[in-house]
Formats: C-alpha cells, structure tokens, sequence
C-alpha cells in the first residue's frame, strides 16, 4: 500500500494511514485489489475518520471485480471511476500469432481530499506515478510543488491519461502484427491455412472497440457530472475547476484517437480479407483464360489429325511419301499462328489488355 501526501508544500510518502488529513493538500492511498479487499474494514474507518463518509457496498463490489467495464457512478461525498486499461499482457506462448490484451480495471474514489485507487496486482500505474510525483516535486528549477496535481481529481485524470497513453505501445504490436498478416493474405500463391489466428484477431480488434466505446462513456460521465458540481468558492477554485475540465476533455481526444485507430485497423483488415479473395478470383480468372487459349490452340490440330485418321482410301496427301511432313508443318503455322493472334490479344500472359 503507498500512501502519499500532496500539497503546496510538496510530496510525503506516508508510512500508513494518517489519523487525520494534513491542514492542507490531499492524500492519495494507492492499494492492490488484493490489499484492498484484506485492509476494507481499514480503510473505510479512515476514509469515515477522514471525509465523514464511507465507500457504499455496490461501490466496494465494483472496486473488486476483475471484469467489470469501464463505468462512471457518483454518491453526494465521492464519485467512482473504474477504468480498463489496455495493454500487452505476457504472451503464455512465444510463437503466439495473436497480442494478447490485458483488460483488468483500475477503480478511482475521488472524496474531495481524498483519492483511492485500486489496482491489479501486476499493475506498474501506482508505482510509475509515485516516483513520477517524487520526481517533479524535487525538480531543479524549484518549481516542483507547483507542477503537484492540485486535487484528487487532477490526480485521477493524469492516471487515466497515462492508461489510455500506454494503448500507444500496443497500437505498435497491433499494427506489425496486422501488417504481417495482410502481406500473408496479399501472397496468393502460398495458401492460407491458419484462417483461426486472423478470427482471433478480428475478435481482438471487436473487443478493443467495446472496450474503448466503454471508456468513452466513463469519461464523457465523468465531464457531465463535473459541470454539475457546485460553483467554485474562489478565483483559484474556478482556475482549478476549468484545469479538470481541460484534462477531462483532453482525455476524452485522446480515447477517440484510440478508438478511430482501432477502427481503422479493423476495416484494413476487412479490407484485406476482401482483396485477398478478389486476388484469388483474379488468379483462378487468369489460370482458366490460359486454359482456354491452350484448348483453342489444339481443336485445330485434332480436327486435322482427326481427318486424316478416317478411314479413306482418297484422302490427299495419303499415299505421297511428304503428306505426313505437309500435315505436321499445316498444324505447326495453325498453332503456331493461333498462339501469335491470341497473344497479340494478350490472353496468354498476366499483363491486362489494352
């Protein structure tokens, strides 16, 4: 469990949970799903100690549930933002086709001094994001304590933007992975047997959309409820109150671009599914054409060997020692010449005609 302490005056680490929150600032208690459901009975008689109000039991339920989506709710002391992250989880193969997703969420109690989050047990949020905060509050240019999230929420939204930011490493595996597949599709010649790996990542890309189509919602909740807060009792309140404002809508734009790129390899790989059939209809077109051109040469030269075969004792050219030398050059120039005309046509070869 980290708890850390925020304000003006900079950042605290705390060694355990404070009896009473400091005179000014706000306290962050970053927990694990697992640390969260042992320490419950813990850390609601702090969060009772320190706001005058407990997490409600659906809300705690949320908090603890691995599949949950993304979703937004609020109370008239806190609101709740539970929000899936995305990003590449091990592979259990390493000759695996396919990126495999982790989708676990990551819930946020925002009280008005108060910030709860509960992550995964794999989760590298929380500790990215402590010394990220130790860092900037020991900046050299003095001016640390001043780039400090001024709220809980502030907090809140600099998380969420760093979970949707992370897609950015898995938007690199998705494409070369998507790209290798549509090369393999584009080759008509080797045939594709392995049709399972580009369903499953077909479905991938669908769960992506859901996903994203869900965070969307989260946010975009999140933005309606912050216009219904009260009005802001000061001048620096209202600044701070238009910065969550900013950082929400800035959030929601970076959602969208990950969603319009989800969409995007989506219909390329529809796309590339269709091509890959068109090109395979163009080859057989091609194969069958040849085919044809062939079977045209030779029903000349059959007719010919087929009039000569007759059983006749008058046929020309029978009973002279050259006929057999006069027939056979007759059906050389007949294919021969058929072969040129149906090239100059260019029905023989891959080139389109003119």
């Amino acid at each position: 469990m980290q708890v850390i302490r925020l304000g003006d005056y900079g950042f605290a680490a705390l060694d355990g949970l404070p009896e009473a929150l400091p005179p000014a600032g706000f306290v962050w208690v970053g927990v694990t799903r697992e640390e969260f459901e042992a320490m419950l009975p813990v850390l609601q008689a702090a969060l009772q100690r320190w706001t005058g109000g407990t997490l409600v039991d659906l809300h705690v339920s949320d908090l603890l549930n691995r599949q949950l989506p993304s979703h937004f709710d609020y109370t008239s002391w806190y609101d709740l933002l539970v929000f899936r992250r995305l990003v590449a989880a091990p592979a259990a193969d390493d000759n695996a086709s396919v990126t495999a997703i982790d989708t676990t969420p990551v819930g946020f109690a925002v009280f008005d001094r108060v910030l709860l989050s509960v992550h995964p047990g794999d989760c590298a949020l929380r500790d990215f994001f402590v010394q990220r905060l130790q860092q900037t509050a020991q900046g050299a240019d003095g001016r640390g304590a001043s780039r400090l999230p001024a709220s809980p929420a502030d907090l809140m939204l600099r998380m969420v933007n760093h979970i949707v930011d992370s897609y950015l490493e898995l938007r690199r595996l998705l494409t070369r992975q998507f790209t290798a597949q549509q090369h393999a599709l584009f080759d008509t010649r080797t045939p594709i047997h392995d049709w399972q790996v580009l369903l499953a990542s077909r479905n991938l890309l669908h769960l992506l959309e859901e996903i994203g189509e869900d965070q969307r919602s989260a946010v975009q909740e999140w933005i309606d409820g912050l216009e219904e807060w009260p009005a802001a009792a000061d001048a620096q309140a209202a600044r701070d109150r238009e910065l969550l404002r900013v950082r929400s809508r800035d959030v929601l734009e970076h959602i969208e671009r990950v969603l319009t790129h989800v969409r995007r390899l989506e219909s390329s790989s529809e796309a590339a599914v269709q091509m890959h059939f068109s090109a395979l209809g163009q080859r057989t077109n091609d194969i069958m054409r040849t085919l044809t051109v062939l079977t045209a040469i030779f029903l000349p030269l059959n007719l010919i060997t087929g009039i000569f075969g007759m059983n006749f004792d008058a046929l020309p050219l029978i009973h002279r020692q050259t006929g057999f030398w006069i027939a056979a050059a007759v059906m050389a120039l007949v294919g021969i010449g058929l072969g040129l005309f149906f090239w100059r046509k260019r029905y023989l070869g891959t080139q389109p005609r003119r």
